[in-house]
């Protein structure tokens, strides 16, 4: 039986020897296309819902993905019905809509924004003109000069005053006004 050997050959002095001299001879798979030299480093299916590999280099991996046809031997109704059978099979694989967004507006808004837009009566990609218009507007219809002694108007104005605080803000920032 051999005995292992358990010290190096270089009494513990960093690299005197070359990287990976320590290491035998690395197995290389060859790329499987006939008179092709190169490592095969790329699988490609030998055919469809096969769990079995060609290897290839990149220029012949690329050239063999060109030239494959997943339908081929089927004639057009059977590669139609086996396209919907496996797009239905396939659809609990799909992003979920959790991760999309879901809400009003194209997504550029805050959700701050947007609540400040509800509080102005106004769509979630309305303008920042818009805005102003509609501030200006309930401010004036609920202004405590306007309506003294009437609690409801007041925290109506204080909510629109809010909201109209977070739009400006957001418009300065959008801006690049400090």
């Amino acid at each position: 039986m051999a005995r292992r050997q358990t010290r190096s050959d270089d009494w513990g002095f960093p690299r005197w020897r070359g990287y990976g001299s320590e290491r035998g001879a690395t197995k290389v798979r060859m790329c499987d296309r006939d008179g092709c030299d190169r490592p095969g480093d790329r699988p490609a299916p030998k055919s469809p819902n096969s769990p079995e590999r060609w290897w290839f280099c990149e220029e012949h991996a690329a050239e063999y993905n060109r030239n494959w046809d997943y339908f081929q031997g089927l004639s057009a109704e059977e590669a139609a019905k086996r396209e919907r059978d496996e797009r239905r099979t396939s659809a609990g694989y799909a992003d979920s809509s959790y991760n999309s967004w879901g809400g009003p507006g194209d997504g550029s808004r805050s959700r701050d924004e947007i609540r400040a837009l509800e509080v102005l009566e106004l769509d979630a990609d309305a303008g920042f003109e818009d805005a102003k218009a509609a501030w200006r507007r309930l401010a004036k219809a609920n202004h405590p000069d306007v309506k003294p002694g009437d609690d409801a108007a007041a925290e109506r104005f204080r909510k629109v005053q809010a909201a109209w605080d977070v739009l400006r803000t957001a418009e300065e920032r959008r801006q690049g006004v400090s």
